[in-house]
Formats: structure tokens, C-alpha cells, sequence
């Protein structure tokens, strides 16, 4: 008699593993006598977690389908519009920048007034005849003719052979075009002086 009743009377009841904080006291843990306890009031809840086909499919357990692919940008697939621009400007070779069209005979005449500049440099000769051979077209005789005479003027005898070679490739699979050139350029080659590739053997070499 006058000894405490035993300890195990006065212990708080058994706590639920899920009160309403989400996790068990780590006091009443303890006093149950028990680490594992202890460790495991400690340890986060446990999540449920979909399995890995689940996670892929909409609408099966708790995982959510993946996002859609994004589409690629705009800018990797042309329009048709766009391409259809690109077609009219490498049609519209002989058009001006405003619009109206030129005719042949413009063409040839403004680039006969080019090449008979009497102040024409080396310079100004390979940029005008690379430009005219960016065009869609065999230059007439009288083009050539004002481009070896600007060569002439600049004491540039390669070039002038140069420029004959030019127009032969340019008429292609046409050899009734070159001949007809050379026929029409003789009387300028002989007064000038300048040889065809053909009489200097550079069309066997």
C-alpha cells in the first residue's frame, strides 16, 4: 500500500497511425518503447504511385497522359504563297524594280549603252557580263559586240576570248546558236584582232 499503481496504467492510449495531422507523435512513439516506431512516425506518408502503364494511358490510375509534341515552327515549312513568290520573281528577270515590263529590244539596247561607256573599268566589264550571264538567255550578237570592244578599250584580250566561251556555253545543247554568234561577230573580231577559243585550240584542250 502506498506504492504509485504501475506505470503502465497511466500511459496514454495507443494512438491511430493516422491522426488528423498526418503523422504519428513521435512522443507517444517513444513511449510505446519501440525505435521502429519512432522511425516509422517519423518517415513521410506514403504516396501511391501509378504504375508505368498507367501513367501513359488517360483515365487509368492516377498518373496523367504526357503533353502532345509540339509542332515545329512556322518558319521550317514554307507556304505555298511563299513559294509561289520566289517563282514570280525569278520569272520577272527583265522587269523593273517598279513594275513595268521591258522589252527586247530595251533589253539589248540598255546593255549596249552599258558596255559602250567610254569610261568603262575591268571591273565594271566582269560585273556587267556576269550579271548577263545570270539571265535565262543567249546575249544577242550586238551585246557581244559592245563587250569586246569594251575589252579592246581596257587592252584585255583574255576576257574577249573569255566572253566567247561564255556565250557558247550558254547555248547549251543548241549548236546552231554559236555559229550563227561567230558569223555575225567576224567582221569585229577581225578588225579587233581577237581570236575565237576555237582557233586558239582551247575547245580540244
Amino acid at each position: 500500500p502506498g506504492l504509485p499503481p504501475p506505470l503502465e496504467g497511466r500511459l496514454a492510449p495507443r494512438p491511430s497511425p493516422c491522426p488528423a495531422g498526418g503523422r504519428t507523435s513521435l512522443v507517444a512513439a517513444a513511449a510505446r518503447g519501440g525505435l521502429e516506431d519512432a522511425a516509422a512516425a517519423a518517415a513521410p506518408p506514403r504516396t501511391c504511385l501509378p504504375r508505368a502503364a498507367d501513367a501513359l494511358v488517360p483515365g487509368r490510375g492516377r498518373g496523367r497522359a504526357p503533353a502532345p509534341t509540339p509542332r515545329p515552327p512556322d518558319w521550317e515549312c514554307p507556304s505555298a504563297a511563299g513559294l509561289q513568290r520566289v517563282g514570280e520573281a525569278v520569272q520577272s528577270v527583265r522587269c523593273y524594280s517598279h513594275g513595268s515590263h521591258e522589252t527586247d529590244e530595251e533589253f539589248d539596247a540598255r546593255w549596249v549603252t552599258y558596255f559602250n561607256k567610254p569610261d568603262i573599268d575591268a571591273w565594271e566589264l566582269r560585273k556587267g557580263m556576269n550579271t548577263l550571264v545570270g539571265y535565262d538567255l543567249v546575249p544577242e550578237p550586238k551585246i557581244i559586240d559592245a563587250a569586246l570592244r569594251a575589252c579592246r578599250r581596257l587592252n584585255d584580250f583574255a576576257s574577249a576570248v573569255r566572253i566567247l566561251e561564255v556565250v557558247k556555253d550558254k547555248a547549251g545543247p543548241h549548236k546552231e546558236i554559236y555559229p550563227y554568234v561567230i558569223q555575225e561577230l567576224r567582221p569585229t573580231l577581225n578588225e579587233l584582232g581577237i581570236s575565237t577559243p576555237e582557233e586558239l585550240g582551247l575547245d580540244k584542250v
